[in-house]
């Protein structure tokens, strides 16, 4: 009797809530009519992955796909056997010339080492067409991005390249300013930009920029008396650990996480003569820098030698002060060595794959920058004498805080209720400035 009596109470129950008087009925009905009307007159959108929409997103054609669906299937049909070529993750080591380039990455228009490199790849069967016209296709990654230029002794680029390769052929059709001195296999998850733990750049002057400001110096007659190498090291020490360097780059603000960087040395070597000219070479090794940073830092470093401005100036750079200060002449600057010890460590030793180092290749790199990267930068800072040029506007800086930036402060000061509307302002106004 019990067991009768709950079911017809749990009967009775369910009735209720189905009848057309309850509320539960009463709400699903009223739900279920908004959601029809909102449908009507839409049409149904396909569905797309957001895995393949983050994959084509960024990536960048080099020329306009206006091929038929007939026209791709003919061209995939008619693939040659080195298009079908099983390809795998590979390292290519290469030095070059910057002059008379318009920096590393490929541009379309513009006179670029990628673009070089590219064509002579494509041209030797190391890459295909597709991968000629979209280098995501190679899943090519370079270590570094020299602007234009620059040089590299030891530049690295990952990408999928077949098992044989003839890098004496490819050399051969490459301009003499650019050398790949070997490929090496690497782990299939390798990228040259991610895995890169540091980087080691050099930037050649003549010793003249060492000279007091009140000075009048010959460049050819110039040399460096010891104790002015010896107060330009102590002052680049200042540099070394973790700094706030957004004083040393363009649109970055003292909060942005991404201006601190991590210097682990910065030292100038020993005085040289080449020809007529003493120079001097300054090298830094560092986790990542950022657009014109190391030129900054020479150029900050130069002034407060030659008198321009105290040695406190240096420290300051690190602070929430936006200040003026000079950038040094890109002539010199040089990509001398990336970095990939955890790489050496982990997979240098597993019996599989080479570590990424260059001893047996240094006698080759050394001859390639002798002939083709440090002479260049002689004969042009004797054509074009940039460096004392540069010097001359030092003293068009103020080495304080800009003016521009005053008034901003100022106004701040008066007006802090429209702080929100300021802060914006300016973001906007950053992010329309364009630098090279």
């Amino acid at each position: 009797m019990i067991l009768l009596r709950s079911l017809k109470s749990q009967i009775v129950s369910r009735e209720f809530f189905r009848s057309k008087s309850s509320f539960a009925f009463a709400m699903s009905e009223g739900l279920k009519e908004i959601q029809e009307r909102s449908q009507v007159g839409k049409e149904k959108v396909p569905y797309k992955s957001r895995y393949d929409i983050r994959r084509n997103k960024n990536k960048r054609l080099w020329e306009d796909e206006t091929r038929t669906p007939e026209e791709i299937a003919a061209k995939k049909a008619s693939m040659t056997p080195e298009d079908k070529l099983k390809r795998k993750k590979s390292v290519l080591l290469m030095g070059y010339s910057g002059a008379n380039y318009f920096g590393m990455q490929r541009n379309p228009g513009q006179k670029t080492i990628e673009e070089d490199l590219f064509v002579a790849m494509f041209k030797n069967k190391w890459i295909t067409e597709e991968s000629f016209n979209q280098a995501q296709y190679a899943n090519f990654q370079r270590a570094a991005r020299t602007d234009k230029g620059v040089s590299a002794s030891r530049q690295i680029c990952s990408m999928k390249l077949p098992d044989e390769v003839d890098v004496e052929t490819l050399n051969k059709d490459l301009p003499d300013q650019i050398k790949v001195f070997c490929v090496r296999r690497v782990t299939k998850g390798f990228n040259s930009k991610e895995q890169c733990d540091a980087r080691t750049y050099s930037y050649t002057l003549p010793t003249i920029a060492f000279a007091d400001h009140s000075e009048t110096v010959e460049m050819e007659k110039y040399r460096a008396p010891a104790e002015k190498l010896e107060k330009m090291n102590e002052l680049l020490k200042m540099f070394l650990g973790t700094k706030n360097f957004h004083n040393f780059t363009s649109r970055k603000e003292f909060i942005d996480p991404s201006s601190k960087r991590y210097i682990i040395s910065f030292k100038c070597e020993a005085p040289r003569v080449e020809g007529e000219v003493e120079y001097c070479t300054i090298k830094i090794k560092g986790q990542s820098f950022m657009l014109h940073q190391i030129r900054k830092m020479v150029g900050l470093t130069l002034a407060v030698l030659r008198g321009h401005t105290d040695p406190p100036t240096i420290n300051r750079a690190f602070t929430a002060d936006r200040l003026d200060l000079p950038m040094a002449p890109g002539l010199g600057l040089v990509l001398d060595q990336v970095h990939y010890d955890r790489y050496n460590r982990r997979y240098g030793v597993d019996g599989i794959h080479k570590s990424l180092e260059w001893d047996e290749l240094e006698p080759e790199i050394k001859a390639f920058g002798d002939k083709f990267i440090y002479p260049t930068i002689y004969e042009t800072e004797l054509k074009d004498k940039s460096m004392a040029l540069w010097l001359e506007t030092l003293h068009y800086h103020s080495y304080t805080v800009r003016p521009e930036d005053l008034e901003k402060s100022a106004a701040q000061e008066k007006e802090p209720t429209d702080d929100v509307e300021v802060k914006v302002e300016n973001t906007l106004k950053d992010e329309d400035d364009k630098d090279n």
